[in-house]
């Protein structure tokens, strides 16, 4: 399961700069059972620390209950080889990332009990780069 977007608008990006470090907006969910990994940093994840995430959530929960991806990556990184010469253009697209905002929340677990969630969603979080912290919304 690639998490990548069928169609953009281009097929190379520039290179990705800071993002803000604080947040006005804050991820407020009215479902019974519903738990979040919600990111305390900006930064950008690649589409195979989000893949390993999940797969390891849905191994945790033995496939019940809802797991929702938030963040889309939708930007393209690229690179040329280390042996090319300077000039003939960009180089191919290497792999794709997802901006993660302050606050955020990063995966959504739906209908699953306590004793089966957070230690699900504490075992994916492993998986992650960025600082987080996991809320019964």
């Amino acid at each position: 399961m690639l998490l990548q977007p069928k169609r953009t608008k281009y097929k190379k990006y520039f290179k990705p700069r800071s993002l803000p470090k604080i947040t006005t907006k804050a991820q407020k969910l009215n479902e019974q059972n519903c738990f979040a990994i919600i990111s305390l940093e900006s930064g950008y994840l690649n589409v195979k620390q989000l893949e390993a995430a999940r797969q390891n959530i849905r191994r945790k929960i033995k496939r019940e209950g809802k797991l929702e991806i938030v963040p889309l990556a939708d930007k393209t990184i690229s690179n040329k080889p280390t042996s090319a010469r300077m000039g003939k253009g960009k180089g191919k697209v290497n792999h794709w990332i997802a901006p993660i905002l302050v606050g955020k929340p990063i995966f959504l677990l739906y209908g699953i009990d306590k004793e089966q969630g957070l230690p699900a969603l504490k075992a994916g979080a492993n998986k992650l780069p960025l600082k987080i912290k996991i809320r019964n919304l």
